[in-house]
C-alpha cells in the first residue's frame, strides 16, 4: 500500500501504523477478508487478525458474516472524529482535578496518566507490592466491566495475589450478578463486599490504598489516573468509609 502521507496522518489521529494500514484497505475494499486484507495493506495476515481485532475496539471495522465467510469491513471515517471527540471530553471531565494537582511538589506529591491496559495491569501490580501487613486496600467497582476486561489477570492474578496477602480488603460493588457471586465468596478471598444501590452505573473502577489513589475508565479509551498525595488518599478513605457504613 502506497499512501504513506495518509497513513501517517491517521497515525496522528492515534492509530498505530499497521493500524493505519488495515483500516485505508479495508475503506478501499468495502467487505472483504482477511487475505485481501493482507495483500491490499501488506501486513502479514497472522498479525491482521490481530489488528481487526484491535480496531474493533476502537469502533472502526467490524464484522459481518455471509453465509460460511466472515467479511470485515470498515466503519465510516467520521468514526475518527468520534474517537477523538470522545478523548476531549475525558480530558474535559478530569481537566479541573489536573489543574489542581499541577502546583503539588515535593517528592510526597504527584500524578501520572496511563493508558492502555497493560500500562493499566502494571499499576495494579505495583498496588500490592506496596502493600505491607495488616494495611487497607478500598475499591469502589463495577466488577462485572473490570473483571471482563482481563479475568485471568483481574481476578486469577491481582485478586487471588491480595487474598493471600493479610490486608483490610473492603469492596463496594455495583450490583450484578458477578458482583453477587463474589460477596457469597467473599470468605475464599479474604475481603468484604457491600453492594451499592440499584440505580449506581458508573463505569469506573476506584481505588485507595495507603499510597495511591486510582481511578480507572472501564471504557474505551482505557484510562487510568495515579494519584499520590497523602492529603487526597486521606479525604477519598474517609468518604469510602461513609459511604461504606451506609450500604448495605
Amino acid at each position: 500500500m502506497k499512501n504513506d502521507k495518509l497513513i501517517n496522518s491517521i497515525k496522528d489521529l492515534g492509530l498505530e501504523e499497521n493500524e493505519a494500514k488495515i483500516y485505508l484497505a479495508s475503506l478501499s475494499l468495502g467487505p472483504t477478508t482477511v487475505l485481501k486484507l493482507s495483500k491490499i495493506s501488506e501486513v502479514k495476515r497472522t498479525t491482521v487478525y490481530e489488528l481487526i481485532l484491535s480496531l474493533e475496539k476502537k469502533g472502526l471495522i467490524k464484522k459481518e458474516i455471509h453465509g460460511l465467510k466472515t467479511l470485515y469491513s470498515a466503519e465510516h471515517p467520521e468514526r475518527l472524529e468520534n474517537s477523538l471527540e470522545s478523548k476531549r471530553l475525558l480530558l474535559n471531565k478530569i481537566l479541573p482535578e489536573l489543574e489542581g494537582l499541577y502546583n503539588l511538589k515535593g517528592t510526597e506529591s504527584s500524578i501520572k496518566f496511563y493508558s492502555g491496559l497493560s500500562a493499566i495491569k502494571n499499576i495494579y501490580d505495583d498496588l500490592l507490592k506496596d502493600l505491607k501487613i495488616h494495611e487497607f486496600y478500598y475499591a469502589i467497582s463495577n466488577i462485572k466491566e473490570w473483571q471482563g476486561l482481563d479475568e485471568d489477570f483481574f481476578l486469577k492474578n491481582h485478586v487471588e495475589k491480595r487474598s493471600k496477602m493479610e490486608v483490610k480488603t473492603k469492596l463496594l460493588f455495583v450490583d450484578s450478578e458477578i458482583a453477587q457471586k463474589r460477596k457469597q465468596t467473599e470468605r475464599n478471598f479474604n475481603e468484604e463486599i457491600k453492594i451499592l444501590p440499584e440505580n449506581s452505573k458508573f463505569h469506573v473502577d476506584l481505588v485507595i490504598t495507603p499510597y495511591k489513589l486510582v481511578m480507572f475508565q472501564l471504557y474505551e479509551p482505557l484510562v487510568a489516573i495515579v494519584i499520590e498525595n497523602k492529603s487526597m488518599i486521606e479525604l477519598q478513605k474517609e468518604l469510602f468509609e461513609l459511604l461504606w457504613d451506609k450500604s448495605i
